[in-house]
């Protein structure tokens, strides 16, 4: 019995000693140094404290800020090592100096050591801690604002314990409890004070003195465009940690290209723990559109026999647009901007008979801002249509034995060569429709007589009516 009583305890204690601090293994510690040794300190956007200090945090990389009003901040990443501890020491450069007032005062009680937001709920709307702004003694703790209406908030250890609004007249003191209850009496010190500084601090005192946003400028260039050209906002500001412009965040002071299709005004809102500034700036958007169309000459010529266009003039459509997307002219379709074409429309006409009708081009101009112009040319179609001329086919007939070699001219009667002359008339008429028409001519001869002989004088007839044609036909 007393072997097991000896082991027993020493088994524990083994055990004991095998099993691993899980609560502490994955720690680190941050000691932190920082000046002014009022600055207010935020791990990975949690307000931790103001000044020296040491804290636990679980070991890896952690964004630390350190701010304190009227002067840069310093937001940096740190890696914690497991088990040990990193000293992080930041000096905090001035920025600006004096401002002027108008001036009220916010006094808070039951803060201490929170972390003061005014107007805002990140670290850049910082002010300072409860313990600056607590007492109106001989030695001042006070936040002085411009007039108006705040939003305060209260921060302590990574939790909001108080936000609401404090509405400060000029020369007068709001006092706020943590828990939201507000005095306001009459603050006399407020019409002596000319230039105060932003942040000052002394050994039982402190003073923050913030100011209001200020938009130094704000411009459009041009101010005046053309639909589908730009503009170029840019800005200026001034005691503002943040701004929007048209409710989308931008930097306090920065530029942007816009292309608004109708007149705008826009309105840039410059934000701080001073409250809010906002300024606008108009683009004006030109939406009209210039055009112009014209045909030269304003009439053509047609002229058709049968299927054959004989004659068929053009004319120039010209035409000009500006501050135009899309432009098109009917019945052409889309064309460019500015240009020109030649046309040769033919006439709606069909049947035979003269022509005398009117085209109209219409060019229609728009832009994506709604604006439009429209323009119309007529042009005018003259001439005439005419049916095929028709040709009479005729057989000529020769006497008995008529032409031979010896009477190469002659043997044709007089109602022959008339029939012979209207068969070259029409032909020559045929020819203004369809001048590729070849018109052929055979001679025959009856079965009397031998085959050489009347092939002979079939040849005779033939060369007979060719040249008398041929005659006719020049002499027409």
């Amino acid at each position: 019995m007393r072997t097991h009583r000896l082991i027993f305890p020493l088994a524990i204690l083994a055990l004991i000693a095998l099993v691993p601090l899980s609560g502490n293994a994955q720690e680190a510690k941050l000691k932190i140094r920082v000046t002014p040794k009022q600055a207010y300190v935020f791990v990975d956007g949690k307000a931790i404290g103001d000044g020296h200090r040491t804290v636990s945090l679980p070991a890896g990389a952690h964004e630390v800020g350190v701010y304190n009003y009227g002067y840069r901040p310093d937001v940096r990443s740190v890696t914690l090592t497991a088990g040990q501890t990193t000293t992080h020491e930041v000096s905090l450069q001035a920025a600006g100096g004096s401002l002027t007032g108008p001036w009220g005062r916010i006094q808070i009680e039951g803060g201490d050591r929170a972390a003061v937001l005014l107007n805002g709920k990140t670290p850049d709307y910082l002010v300072g801690h409860g313990d600056e702004f607590n007492h109106d003694f001989i030695w001042k703790q006070e936040l002085i604002v411009p007039p108006g209406t705040h939003q305060l908030t209260l921060l302590r250890d990574g939790s909001e314990i108080w936000s609401g609004t404090v509405t400060v007249a000029a020369n007068q003191k709001v006092t706020v409890h943590a828990g939201g209850a507000q005095k306001t009496a009459d603050w006399s010190r407020g019409r002596s004070l000319t230039l105060v500084p932003r942040f000052k601090a002394g050994w039982a005192s402190a003073t923050v003195a913030v100011g209001a946003p200020m938009i130094s400028s704000f411009t459009a260039n041009p101010a005046e465009i053309r639909c589908g050209q730009s503009s170029r906002l840019a800005w200026q500001t001034s005691e503002a940690t943040g701004a929007t412009l048209e409710n989308e965040a931008v930097s306090p002071s920065g530029e942007k290209l816009v292309s608004p299709r109708a007149t705008t005004t826009y309105h840039l809102v410059a934000t701080g723990p001073g409250g809010r500034n906002t300024q606008s700036a108009a683009v004006n958007v030109n939406a009209g559109v210039t055009a112009a169309l014209s045909a030269a000459p304003d009439s053509i010529r047609y002229h058709r026999i049968g299927e054959k266009v004989v004659e068929h003039t053009s004319s120039t459509l010209t035409w000009s647009s500006a501050n135009a997307e899309s432009v098109a002219i009917d019945p052409l379709g889309a064309v460019s901007p500015s240009g020109s074409r030649s046309v040769q429309p033919a006439p709606r006409q069909t049947a035979a008979g003269p022509v005398n009708e009117t085209v109209t081009y219409t060019l229609a101009a728009t832009n994506a801002c709604g604006g439009s112009a429209t323009r119309s040319a007529s042009l005018r179609i003259t001439g005439a249509i005419e049916a095929a001329p028709e040709v009479l086919l005729h057989s000529v007939f020769f006497p008995t034995d008529y032409p031979d070699e010896n009477r190469p001219d002659l043997g044709l009667l007089a109602s022959q060569r008339r029939a012979l002359s209207l068969l070259a008339d029409g032909f020559k008429k045929y020819l203004e429709a369809d001048p590729g028409a070849q018109l052929l001519l055979e001679a025959h001869a009856d079965e009397r007589r031998s085959r050489d002989y009347n092939r002979a004088l079939g040849q005779f007839a033939d060369n007979f009516i060719c040249g008398r044609a041929n005659k006719i036909y020049e002499n027409q």
